[in-house]
């Protein structure tokens, strides 16, 4: 086996707000992992300040992942843990080139039978840029929406959501909110009683990570569903998984392969929390289409057949130099094309 890495800067067709700033470009490394004529190709795509593995001199510890994957044809998962969007973009790279046609999973998805129901993605800026992302998500046809808050001020991001609801009741568009950590504790449960009149679906994280005495009260006693996300990063064993779910009891939590262990801790995340009546669904972190693929492959062997919660996967469109990829998006919903 031979691995070869290229490191690639994206470019947003837009700039993206989040509550830790905005991106305007974003830094991936690929692998192509060859054998004879077969390559296989993944992406590691660490997030700046968020992900556990935003380490210095990234691309020297990948190389020495790769080398020792070389020699021995096989991912040390164990060493790899603690470096999740390494670990993913390798399994990614090897699962390509091992299985025909690139599948990493064989899927009613993968084999362009079905799709997969994706949220709207509306990002933070001011109400008026918000309500007319709004607008354009549903011109589309989403019926999912989830709406980036924390970076206007609460009242603002109330009243929009009030004018949303005033146009489309809850059975026209299920709305989420991520608040990226954005509340205090000493406010969030005052946030999550007035965000539940309007109908909500769930908060993403409305406090920052690590609180988990807190998390776990807000948990208990909101009139919202709280979804886990940051809470998850760096929490890469399979005691610390059991430790943190049973200490929290979230109503869901939110993956990202790239940050929560790669494909095989996405799993390991979902199954726990399944034995704990405890839902979840698989979301994009900013990767390119080479990541997309290999997430939305992953969503629907977790999920599938027929998926009906609508994942995060809505990202291909981002970037004005995307590497192309078979995947497009009909409606509400992420098809893969026929392979040829």
């Amino acid at each position: 086996m031979n691995i070869r890495i290229e490191e690639k800067t994206l470019h947003f067709k837009q700039p993206a707000g989040t509550s830790r700033g905005i991106y305007t470009t974003r830094h991936i490394w690929l692998i192509y992992a060859s054998e004879g004529t077969r390559t296989g190709v993944g992406e590691c795509a660490p997030l700046p300040q968020l992900s556990c593995d935003d380490i210095p001199h990234y691309e020297a510890v990948l190389r020495n992942f790769c080398r020792r994957v070389e020699t021995s044809g096989s991912i040390p998962y164990e060493d790899l843990s603690p470096f999740p969007s390494m670990l993913f973009g390798l399994e990614t790279a090897l699962a390509s080139l091992r299985h025909p046609e690139g599948l990493i999973f064989d899927t009613p998805f993968s084999r362009a039978q079905e799709g997969i129901p994706i949220n709207g993605l509306v990002w933070m800026g001011s109400h008026e840029e918000m309500l007319q992302r709004l607008k354009e998500k549903l011109a589309l046809g989403f019926r999912c929406v989830k709406l980036k808050i924390g970076a206007i001020d609460f009242a603002k991001e109330l009243d929009l959501i009030q004018h949303i609801r005033r146009h489309f009741g809850p059975e026209e568009v299920e709305l989420r909110v991520d608040a990226n950590g954005g509340f205090s504790p000493e406010v969030a449960l005052d946030r999550l009683s007035a965000l539940a009149a309007y109908h909500i679906h769930s908060i993403e994280q409305p406090i920052m990570a690590h609180q988990w005495d807190e998390m776990a009260h807000l948990c208990r006693v909101s009139p919202l569903p709280i979804a886990l996300d940051e809470e998850l990063i760096g929490v890469n064993t399979r005691d610390e998984k059991i430790r943190l779910l049973n200490t929290i009891k979230p109503q869901y939590i939110i993956l990202k392969p790239s940050l929560h262990g790669g494909i095989a801790g996405t799993l390991q995340w979902i199954d726990l929390a399944r034995e704990r009546g405890i839902g979840s669904w698989i979301t994009s972190a900013l990767e390119s289409n080479i990541g997309l693929n290999a997430i939305a492959q992953l969503a629907a062997y977790a999920y599938g057949p027929h998926i009906t919660m609508p994942q995060g996967l809505g990202t291909g469109m981002l970037f004005t130099d995307n590497i192309p990829m078979p995947l497009e998006i009909k409606n509400d919903s992420l098809w893969i094309s026929k392979h040829s």
